[in-house]
């Protein structure tokens, strides 16, 4: 997986707007005193995401989404308003040789072979633009960041504004894209398709859609038909483009908007249906639904580099591109297609004798997907331990999503605890500013983590069996007899990682990482961790979730 990237130089904020901010966020730098504090310093990453951060106003955002869909053509109009301010134009945009992906899932994973922008981040918000294969480092990021930014704030005239979070990591991607003069930019679209702001791509060479589902039906709407038509929104005249197998309602909404556009729509085939004989295509995700996502990379990679061809691209090897997709295929075998990675999904980490399984599912679909590779893997997992395993889930859902819904679908993977928590990395703050969250507040993630454990329950218990679980947030009594202590709230990511493992993971045990105290009757509940020869843990319901987690499960990630 090769993603595109890079970013750069600029433009340095008054050093007293910039502590404020990182005193909002929680987080600490060393910085001089004065306003003359070298430039170096008021440079570095963590100062530029601090800064990225004030330009989080994603809920309000799709507030004003919701009310403007009556005309929403003016949303791409402020694009290009913020677009032409940060010194780049439309015009500029067509000399980028792009691939413009949309979907409900699949949309990161199915990019086995390129460079491209995608969201959201796991761990560090550099990862969503890379550079063959690497997120962009932290010097060039702030580099870049400071160079837009600067733009962008020193035009504000009047009521205009800064952009929203993800319309800035935008254009910070199109700068990017324009500086490094890539070969290909993979433009991955936030939310739908027709009105989001990465359409404003006008010359895409192929366009590509992932497995449609329902996902953010306050915006694109509440039938798998409405989602498909905003989907098909990035498709352009004469631009060939590709799907996987849809719904039958959903196929036949893009087949409707590909004619009524005028491109071309293949579906892909099946990759079984592939003939090739020169070695098996395998691959390096796990997961039965991974195979359309490898099969529509496999088609868009062939449909650029046959243009790439035709157009007489002397650096690619048009003889290879020109052969049939069967050597096609072996090729991409050749280069990798069995080792690709991708933290996050269907992901497997073992530390000792802790497995944890971790895929940031938040829709249905993803959800049963999820449940079912689960059930598979750790059922092989569990052939060969040699003692008892103790099954945990780690579960948080938010915004509008049905979090009641996929916990049941959960329930028949027979965990022995299940355990909820927001997606807040650690409960003392640090400076780690990539995982601010300021959308929500507090009150409202920890609120929504005690209806998930409700919900839980009352999927498992009987009703005489349902009273108030124990919980580690503030001073609240504990309630619960000891036969019903299978859930458990905790306030941070960590601290649930660490009552889980019972320090059994000398990952979690490290110095740096602050361990809160525990009240005894929580401990007292860890009695099958602490007994169990494997713990096997579940990780899942969201990616900022599966994130925070990787982010102290795998230390090089924050590197």
């Amino acid at each position: 997986m090769w993603r595109v990237g890079h970013l750069a130089y600029g433009f340095a904020v008054r050093l007293r707007k910039r502590n404020s901010l990182c005193a909002l966020a929680g987080i600490s730098f060393r910085t001089s005193s004065t306003k003359t504090a070298p430039l170096r310093t008021r440079m570095e990453y963590q100062d530029a995401v601090c800064t990225l951060n004030t330009l989080q106003t994603n809920a309000s955002a799709l507030e004003q989404i919701r009310q403007g869909r009556s005309n929403p053509q003016l949303q791409l109009q402020a694009m290009i308003g913020f677009i032409e301010r940060s010194g780049l134009t439309v015009d500029k945009l067509d000399n980028l040789n792009i691939i413009h992906v949309t979907g409900t899932k699949g949309k990161t994973s199915n990019l086995y072979v390129f460079f491209f922008l995608s969201s959201p981040h796991l761990v560090q918000v550099r990862e969503r633009i890379r550079i063959n294969g690497h997120p962009v480092g932290k010097e060039l990021f702030a580099k870049y960041f400071w160079q837009v930014y600067g733009r962008l704030f020193e035009t504000k005239m009047n009521s205009e504004t800064m952009p929203a979070y993800f319309r800035f990591l935008t254009i910070l991607a199109f700068h990017v894209f324009l500086q490094e003069k890539v070969d290909l930019a993979i433009i991955e679209v936030g939310i739908g398709g027709a009105y989001d702001c990465t359409n404003i791509i006008r010359h895409p060479w192929v366009c590509g859609i992932s497995s449609l589902g329902i996902d953010h039906t306050q915006i694109l709407g509440d039938t798998i038909e409405k989602i498909a038509w905003q989907k098909g929104g990035i498709f352009k005249p004469g631009v060939p483009a590709f799907t996987v197998k849809q719904p039958e309602d959903a196929m036949r909404v893009l087949k409707d908007r590909a004619k009524e556009i005028g491109c071309s729509l293949q579906v892909c085939p099946s990759l079984v249906d592939y003939d090739s004989d020169c070695v098996p295509v395998t691959l390096g995700l796990a997961g039965q639904h991974q195979l359309p996502n490898a099969s529509l990379a496999l088609q868009l990679s062939h449909a650029w580099l046959k243009r790439k061809c035709l157009l007489g691209e002397k650096s690619v090897n048009c003889y290879t591109w020109k052969l049939s997709m069967k050597l096609f295929i072996c090729v991409c075998c050749d280069l990798g297609l069995a080792d690709t990675e991708w933290p996050g999904r269907n992901q497997t980490l073992k530390h000792g004798d802790i497995t944890y399984y971790l895929d940031g599912a938040h829709t249905m679909r993803s959800m049963l997907a999820c449940v079912q590779w689960f059930k598979e893997t750790a059922a092989q997992h569990e052939l060969n331990a040699s003692g008892p395993v103790t099954r945990v889930l780690l579960f948080n859902s938010s915004g509008e999503r049905d979090s009641a819904a996929m916990l049941k679908l959960l329930v028949p993977c027979h965990f022995d605890y299940a355990v909820f928590c927001p997606n807040i990395t650690e409960a003392i703050a640090s400076c780690n500013a990539d995982q601010q969250n300021f959308n929500v507040s507090v009150d409202y993630m920890l609120t929504r983590c005690l209806d998930n454990e409700s919900s839980w329950r009352l999927h498992n218990s009987s009703p005489q069996d349902q009273v108030s679980p124990q919980r580690l947030i503030g001073d609240a009594p504990c309630l619960v007899p000891e036969k019903n202590a299978e859930t458990l709230v905790f306030p941070c990511i960590l601290s649930s990682l660490q009552w889980i493992a019972q320090g059994k993971d000398s990952v979690l045990v490290n110095p740096d990482k602050t361990q809160l105290p525990v009240k005894p009757s929580v401990m007292a509940k860890a009695a099958l961790l602490r007994e169990a020869t494997e713990i096997h843990v579940l990780i899942t319901g969201s990616l900022h979730l599966v994130g925070g987690a990787l982010k102290h499960l795998d230390p090089a990630m924050s590197i």
